[in-house]
């Protein structure tokens, strides 16, 4: 565990930020592994399945992952505050939401999949595969909402290395099985959601024996198996924004991929080469945003407005940075990334690719920003204006995707994601400057 409170805020929160970060170097690499295999095994038609379901995937799972996030701030601020009983108490409650949201995830998931892939109008030759991934995703929907319920929550205490742990026992453990479940017993694309899920499901087990041996502020008993009024609220006012705030972020891109849908099998498997290589690219963005969300929960809680301060300035220099040097190595390196996912794409597939690359690259500094202000305001248990800023990230993508396939086709939907960042950081800005000038004043 990692007091947040003390030292340079900047060495802070970058020593907060570089296990969550390796971690999500595993994570990404196990979901690359799943891509790869498909792609070099499986062949285009099985790499674009699997790629079309990212946004359904993100609506569902974005929503839980949004929710553990929500639920683990509560969590940091009464840690800063030394309140280890209210830590207590947050865990009893997060975990209550988190099952409760478990188990009605995977009932929606697994009853509307099909008609959902129909209604974004997924290829025919597509949809079979499409629905098997989901399939197995979707079953295992309990051990996604529970590992990012468990990574959050001793995240929220300063630990940022054990859940890197859980995250390489994963990877490594993900990888293991797609060889298994694909190339052996011959499971296909659904061997590689069966894979995923798996893996997660190790990683629960893991961190709840953590939990359970290094973590007393979690160590529960009958009498602590309350709940209460105050706390349900307290819990529900930070985790549910976020995760609808997930969502409707997911319904843009569901909106993006129907558009894309209509152009064809290369374009949605250039999109889907693409949108690997911007997971690739975001990794520090989103981490560093991870890490000022619980610096900023902490210090709020400790009542230290001008440690938050310092670090958001530096936070959100660094991400730029970081930014502009990723979006030139895309650029430059863009046959790399393309044949890693996909060795037998056509020239369509590699060309479109390069299209999405320097579209969306050219707007990396811009979702940087985002990341960064975003994870400020919603550390400082504020819940509406990333919500707001959200709705204006669906309206933004919706509506660019749908006039950019009229008129420009390809080129029209890659734009709409720059369009959906620089929407959602006009509402950020201004509520970040008044935050901060509250901040200075001590006024919050």
């Amino acid at each position: 565990m990692q007091d947040l409170t003390q030292g340079k805020p900047i060495r802070v929160i970058l020593r907060f930020t570089v296990p969550l970060l390796i971690g999500s170097f595993f994570q990404l690499a196990y979901n690359f592994a799943d891509s790869i295999i498909v792609g070099h095994t499986l062949g285009k038609v099985a790499f674009a399945s699997v790629g079309a379901t990212g946004s359904i995937v993100f609506l569902i799972l974005g929503f839980a992952q949004g929710l553990t996030s929500g639920l683990t701030i509560v969590t940091a601020q009464r840690f800063g505050a030394s309140d280890f009983d209210g830590v207590k108490k947050s865990f009893v409650h997060g975990l209550f939401y988190s099952l409760w949201v478990s188990l009605v995830l995977t009932i929606l998931a697994l009853t509307f999949l099909r008609p959902l892939l129909i209604f974004m109008q997924t290829p025919e030759e597509l949809l079979p595969h499409s629905q098997q991934f989901l399939t197995a995703i979707f079953g295992g929907t309990i051990f996604s909402v529970l590992f990012n319920y468990l990574s959050n929550l001793i995240r929220s205490l300063g630990d940022s290395t054990t859940p890197l742990i859980a995250l390489i026992i994963a990877c490594f453990i993900n990888i293991a099985l797609d060889f298994l479940f694909i190339l052996n017993v011959g499971l296909g694309v659904f061997g590689a959601g069966l894979a995923t899920i798996t893996a997660q499901a190790f990683s629960v087990l893991y961190l709840a024996i953590y939990i359970y041996k290094k973590i007393p502020y979690f160590h529960i008993t009958k009498a602590d198996i309350r709940l209460d009024r105050k706390n349900l609220i307290k819990h529900a006012q930070l985790g549910f924004p976020m995760a609808f705030q997930a969502s409707i972020i997911a319904i843009g891109a569901i909106t993006l991929q129907v558009m894309l849908n209509q152009l064809g099998t290369n374009a949605i498997a250039a999109q889907a080469i693409a949108s690997k290589t911007d997971q690739l690219a975001m990794l520090p963005m989103i981490n560093l945003g991870l890490a000022v969300s619980t610096f900023t929960a902490q210090n709020y809680g400790a009542k230290l407005y001008s440690r938050i301060l310092e670090g958001l300035k530096k936070a959100v220099l660094i991400d730029i940075a970081w930014a502009i040097v990723f979006a030139i190595l895309l650029v430059t390196a863009n046959q790399f990334f393309s044949r890693l996912f996909l060795a037998d794409g056509n020239q369509e597939v590699y060309s479109l690719a390069l299209a999405y690359y320097i579209i969306n690259g050219s707007c990396y500094w811009i979702l940087s920003i985002l990341f960064v202000l975003r994870s400020f305001i919603q550390g400082l248990g504020r819940g509406f204006v990333p919500t707001l800023a959200g709705i204006m990230e669906l309206v933004m993508r919706a509506g660019v995707a749908i006039v950019g396939l009229i008129y420009f086709g390809f080129y029209g939907v890659a734009a709409a994601n720059p369009a959906a960042w620089i929407g959602s950081v006009l509402v950020l800005v201004p509520s970040s400057i008044m935050l901060t000038r509250k901040l200075r004043k001590g006024q919050i």
